[in-house]
């Protein structure tokens, strides 16, 4: 396997790039920072700027493997023009990527792409499978349902290609543990509203594990990437407490605080996703990490854990 990466740069690429490694697998990745295109053994970066429709399409030499992973923030403020960044960084690195191996007659093995669980509706009891209805009531669903489209679109450049609707990812550095984290530890933990809304989520080395997976096995359609055990919001917060020898005892923060200062955006903590990793566990993907209080541990305790740590681009 050769393999390309784009978001390279980013807290689940970086994890990739980590698991790639271990695999003593050979990576490309595309990089919109010129002084990132370094060149060693094992790793090699190539500059692309999507906004302006340029791609080194040397960065497909011998590759045989996509995986997409591109796309600004979506946590910086949604102002207009961040709404515009947002979306066009999805949609346009995705049709560079299509227009160039449409030119080059490349035809890949596998190509993953990444998507993202705010596609579903906001529910505290509906349960999300692939098949569930969608929705584009909100930013945030026009947007993961637009990029959907447009990763589809590339299933004539590969003989299977697989999209990964995924949930909140927990990691080491960076992520929504990064943003929990620190009021918990100032005794300041809590959660908002109700606190029942539902976080699908998942530990980021699963999360990789389950790109590989897909990538060896030649899985095809779309998949939730989440751990089997979604958690309220309240539950979330107190586990953390409980892992960080926090009390969590205030009450709840009211929405409208969230919505009077964060305006729409506030939906990606008030929002509510129950989703079913039931499609991937039938296909037989084991995960290290399918209960939070582990993944908690593993991530908040443990101080060596290579997999986590930033890339060495060297």
């Amino acid at each position: 396997m050769k393999l390309l990466i784009t978001g390279a740069t980013g807290l689940i690429g970086k994890n990739l790039i980590n698991h790639a490694k271990r695999r003593k697998i050979s990576i490309h990745f595309l990089t919109t920072r010129k002084e990132e295109c370094i060149n060693s053994e094992s790793l090699k970066g190539f500059f692309w700027n999507p906004e302006k429709d340029e791609i080194d399409d040397s960065c497909f030499e011998g590759v045989d493997t996509l995986i997409h992973l591109a796309g600004a923030n979506i946590s910086k403020p949604w102002t207009t023009k961040n709404k515009e960044v947002i979306l066009d960084s999805r949609l346009n690195s995705t049709r560079l990527l299509k227009k160039t191996l449409d030119q080059l007659n490349i035809k890949m093995k596998s190509i993953c792409c990444a998507g993202a669980i705010g596609i579903y509706p906001n529910s505290i009891d509906d349960i999300h499978e692939e098949n569930s209805p969608l929705s584009q009531e909100n930013f945030l669903q026009k947007v993961t349902y637009a990029w959907e489209q447009e990763s589809e679109a590339l299933s004539k450049n590969s003989i299977n290609l697989s999209i990964f609707r995924i949930g909140l990812v927990l990691a080491k550095e960076g992520g929504l543990l990064s943003k929990l984290t620190p009021p918990v530890k100032l005794f300041l933990g809590t959660a908002f509203a109700s606190g029942k809304q539902w976080q699908s989520w998942i530990h980021i080395d699963d999360l990789s594990r389950l790109f590989f997976r897909a990538v060896d096995d030649g899985w095809e359609g779309t998949f939730n990437a989440v751990a089997p055990n979604p958690i309220s919001q309240t539950n979330l917060i107190k586990e953390i407490g409980r892992t960080l020898k926090r009390p969590v005892f205030l009450p709840n923060i009211p929405a409208f605080f969230l919505q009077l200062f964060m305006g729409e955006r506030s939906l990606l903590i008030l929002g509510s996703h129950r989703v079913s990793a039931k499609l991937i566990l039938s296909k037989g993907f084991k995960f290290q990490f399918p209960y939070l209080q582990p993944a908690l541990n593993d991530i908040l305790k443990k101080k060596n854990d290579n997999l986590t740590k930033k890339a060495s681009w060297q």
